[in-house]
């Protein structure tokens, strides 16, 4: 079959906040204009995960008249805690005068972000943008002159061996005047499109964390509407920063998770094990006692800051969101940043297919976004280059005492891939069983995530040597991906009396963890078949 292509004013890769905000956008500012938006997961939020305390002004400023009525928006936060967690069993409050600024919630809310991104999705379709969920974009498209102009889909129906079934549907080009990339941490276009078009020069390299997330039911005097609590410290020790949240949102629900920041040394550290262990400290256990968890998820977090992002105008399009790296580190937020360059995307092609003059990075720079980023820039880097406690110091002193006014501005060189130690049985770490009333096995977590592919179809994780895990990671890092994948999809196998690298593709979370921290940098990402992978449910 011939593949078929149809063709746009303006096609957007993704379903999150900056794709959506983007498409509405758009059409407010051009009801003529064709948009189309693709999203591979199965329906809008399928694939979204996030904490999420929710900044609402951007959702107010694109929405005026109907988000005073959007459903999502009903847990307001009420009260703000911080604790330091010194060990397993110990904590110490931090006194509200002491928290970082940015992690003052007054005014924002706790939210499902998959539930507002399907409200958003509503009135993208109301104001006539044609959303495709299950359709991943496998390429872009470049004219003869090296000119993005639209993406190709992939094919359906094809086995593991790279045979056509008798389901097969040939994919479909999607031609546009302009393209936007809003794929979410680590898009596997994304990361082409910096590549090719060097929208990362001068910039320090991206950093990652994984944050992890469960979704509890309770009934216990301890849940309190519109609470939120962080934490810093325990489970994580000298080399591994990060901290974790535990959010009381409506009915009845809490989320817990744990963030781990992916540039850890140790290569025995595994953050799934991290993240079960986080739960039995006293301090979140007596929230979750005697509840019931509900889902599961894991996702990759660009939290690297305005230091690094991305050039986000190329050639035919743009790369937003998180995506590009748009999420502020200090305030742990990213969801109002993607909305926001969603719509600076939206305003500045607007402009460029009415033919008028304007220079994008000068509609960024006098935004309220850049204003934002710029003022935390030195979050991240301070905690990774000066570890968690000079770092928190130095934070606190940046934000609380010289409100983000000091004219310095630090700066990591070091990728996420390049800071694992070698193997040294002396920093060796052993987790307990999983007692399957606070914490648990990736098996049973993976069944909460809803997560589904089609066995018989290509292997979407690519190995570019695939000698390496065994002959070079195995052997220098103890093949760190069968403890830093939250999915289990990593394996050494014997089979036949050696050792075999097994890939357990079919429980892949679309976490992209494995194509960031990856010590060979020998795994690549891309998507499965249209449809695939985990189905959040509230999350």
């Amino acid at each position: 079959m011939d593949r078929e292509s149809i063709e746009y004013d303006v096609v957007i890769v993704g379903g999150g906040p900056s794709g959506l905000a983007s498409a509405c956008k758009l059409k407010q500012l051009n009801p003529n204009l064709s948009v189309c938006l693709l999203e591979k997961g199965s329906e809008i939020g399928s694939h979204i995960l996030s904490g999420a305390v929710f900044e609402p002004k951007t959702l107010f400023d694109l929405f005026p008249e109907d988000a005073k009525d959007c459903p999502t928006l009903k847990t307001k936060v009420a009260k703000d805690e911080l604790f330091w967690l010194t060990g397993e069993n110990k904590s110490i409050k931090v006194p509200s005068w002491l928290m970082p600024k940015s992690l003052h919630n007054k005014g924002n809310y706790i939210i499902s972000l998959g539930e507002l991104c399907q409200w958003i999705s509503e009135k993208a379709m109301e104001l006539g943008v044609d959303i495709f969920p299950g359709f991943p974009a496998q390429s872009y498209i470049k004219d003869e002159s090296g000119r993005v102009i639209g993406i190709s889909t992939g094919d359906m129906g094809i086995d593991k061996e790279g045979n056509q079934k008798g389901t097969y549907t040939p994919g479909m080009d999607i031609l546009a005047k302009q393209t936007i990339f809003a794929e979410g941490a680590r898009g596997h276009l994304g990361k082409q499109l910096i590549k090719e078009f060097n929208l990362d020069e001068g910039k320090t390299p991206q950093h990652f964390a994984i944050g992890f997330k469960e979704v509890w039911e309770v009934e216990n005097d301890m849940y309190s509407a519109g609470d939120v609590v962080h934490t810093m410290g325990w489970p994580l020790n000298e080399g591994t920063t990060g901290g974790g949240f535990l959010y009381h949102f409506d009915n009845n629900r809490i989320a817990v998770g744990l963030i781990v920041d992916l540039n850890y040394t140790n290569p025995s550290h595994s953050p799934f094990q991290e993240f079960q262990q986080f739960k039995k400290h006293p301090k979140i256990k007596q929230f979750l006692e005697s509840g019931k968890r509900v889902s599961y998820g894991a996702r990759a977090i660009t939290k690297g800051g305005i230091n690094s992002l991305v050039k986000m105008d190329f050639n035919g399009g743009m790369i937003i969101g998180c995506d590009a790296g748009t999420l502020n580190p200090s305030k742990i937020k990213g969801s109002h940043c993607a909305l926001q360059s969603g719509i600076l995307a939206a305003e500045y092609i607007n402009k460029i297919l009415s033919e008028e003059i304007c220079e994008f990075d000068d509609l960024f720079k006098s935004s309220a976004l850049y204003n934002e980023l710029y003022k935390s820039r030195n979050f991240s880097a301070a905690m990774h280059k000066f570890g968690f406690y000079i770092g928190a110091a130095y934070n606190f002193i940046e934000s609380n005492i010289f409100r983000n006014s000091l004219p310095v501005t630090i700066k990591d060189e070091q990728r996420d891939c390049d800071s694992l130690n070698l193997n040294n049985p002396l920093y060796s770490k052993e987790y307990p069983a999983p007692d399957n009333v606070l914490s648990f096995d990736i098996t049973s977590s993976l069944f909460l995530s809803g997560t589904n592919h089609e066995e018989d179809q290509p292997v979407h994780l690519k190995l570019t040597d695939p000698s390496i895990p065994l002959n070079r990671n195995k052997e220098l890092f103890d093949e760190p991906a069968q403890r830093y994948c939250p999915a289990g999809v990593y394996e050494i196998v014997d089979k036949e009396g050696e050792d075999y690298f097994q890939i357990n593709a079919q429980n892949c979370l679309h976490c992209k963890t494995c194509d960031i921290k990856d010590p060979s940098q020998n795994i690549n990402w891309v998507p499965p078949e249209g449809g695939g992978g985990p189905n959040y449910i509230g999350m």
